[in-house]
């Protein structure tokens, strides 16, 4: 089995509204997500966290802590050990960009009537993000 290093950033606003980005690309094109992706070379976890953010968004966040970890298969042997944190936005300009084909910011009673990734609201809730 092949281990994928993986960060994303759970962004709220001040609305308590989400940052979400639709996915470009496979695996779940079209689904609405928290920004996030691979680590490169001697990059922090929440340094991905971070780069993936501004370059699926456009904004700059400060990271926070870890909120949770989990694993995500893909397939053909290959599994994401994704490290999801809190992050606050500190500057640029929302904007979808990279592989992202939109961005925007959702309320939480949104949610429900958007196609979102596998257990995206689950792990919010549990993460205590959001109640059920």
């Amino acid at each position: 089995m092949r281990v994928i290093q993986a960060a994303s950033c759970v962004v709220l606003d001040d609305e308590h509204r989400i940052l979400l980005v639709q996915r470009g690309h496979a695996p779940q094109a079209g689904s609405w997500t928290v920004p996030g992706g691979k680590l490169e070379a001697g990059e922090t976890l929440a340094e991905a966290a971070a780069r993936e953010t501004l370059e699926e968004t456009g904004l700059v966040v400060e990271v926070g802590r870890e909120l949770w970890r989990l694993d995500i298969p893909a397939g053909m042997g290959i599994v994401y050990d994704v490290h999801d944190f809190e992050a606050r936005v500190v500057g640029g300009e929302l904007r979808a960009g990279d592989d992202a084909a939109d961005a925007r910011w959702f309320a939480r009673e949104e949610l429900d009537s958007v196609p979102l990734t596998d257990g995206l609201v689950e792990a919010l809730v549990d993460g205590g993000v959001y109640d059920a």
